[in-house]
Parts: structure tokens; C-alpha cells; sequence
């Protein structure tokens, strides 16, 4: 799914770093949609596929977290909006750090200003051309 993941993995904590955080323990978990239905039934009560859950456990300073990734709503997710798999996949991973440091998805405005930030960091490390 990942061409270069160490870039991607790189650009992530840069982004954890511009976001004025420590970087803890992120882990990552990529897996199907029935997996992760699971989860998301399991601990959020949400009976519908999604592409990302984060599981935070961040401090004031750090960055601590569990992100899983639905491979097969990224891939579609990628299709639709006409983006590499890898540039979605950037969204989906800062999307979940974005959780960690205070960013929320709940109501409209939320998901406008989140979507604006996930733009920024995904524009300031210029994701699109490096992944391909």
C-alpha cells in the first residue's frame, strides 16, 4: 500500500513536531474493513465501516496513540477523491494524530476546521509529490 514508508512515517512525526507535540508511541494498524467494524463496534459502539479509528492515550506533551486504518476505505476513499492510495493514506494517519492533539470530527464546524488542518499539514510537507 506504502511505496516509501519511511518517508511517510518521517513526515508524520514532522508533523507531530509542527503541531508543537512530542512524539510518544504512535502505533499503526492496517487491516479490512471487517476488522476494523470490529473495533468500531467493540469500543465505539458505531455499527458502520469508517476508514480510521485512533485510540488516544496523549499527554499534555506527547503524542501517544493507536491508529487503525481501514486498507480497503483508504483505497476507495482514494478513487473517489482522485488521490493516490499513499496521499490518502497521509490524511487518514494525520487525521487520526489530529485527535491527539485536540482536533475534533463531531460536528460540522469541527470537521471543517479538521479538514482544513489536515490540508495544511498534507500541503506544508507536500505528501502528493514525495509518495508517488
Amino acid at each position: 500500500m506504502v511505496q516509501n514508508q519511511e518517508h511517510l512515517l518521517a513526515w508524520l512525526s514532522d508533523c507531530v513536531l509542527q503541531l508543537n507535540k512530542e512524539i510518544g508511541d504512535i502505533h499503526i494498524a492496517l487491516m479490512g474493513d471487517d476488522d476494523l467494524l470490529i473495533l468500531n463496534q467493540k469500543h465505539l459502539n458505531h455499527d458502520e465501516y469508517t476508514d480510521v479509528i485512533t485510540f488516544d492515550y496523549s499527554s499534555a506533551k506527547t503524542v501517544n496513540c493507536d491508529i487503525a486504518i481501514s486498507t480497503d476505505r483508504v483505497s476507495e476513499n482514494a478513487t473517489h477523491e482522485g488521490v493516490s492510495v499513499e496521499n490518502e493514506l497521509a490524511r487518514v494517519l494525520i487525521h487520526g494524530v489530529l485527535h491527539c492533539v485536540g482536533y475534533s470530527d463531531k460536528t460540522a464546524t469541527d470537521k471543517q476546521a479538521m479538514r482544513q488542518k489536515e490540508d495544511e499539514m498534507l500541503k506544508s510537507f507536500h505528501v502528493e509529490q514525495k509518495l508517488l
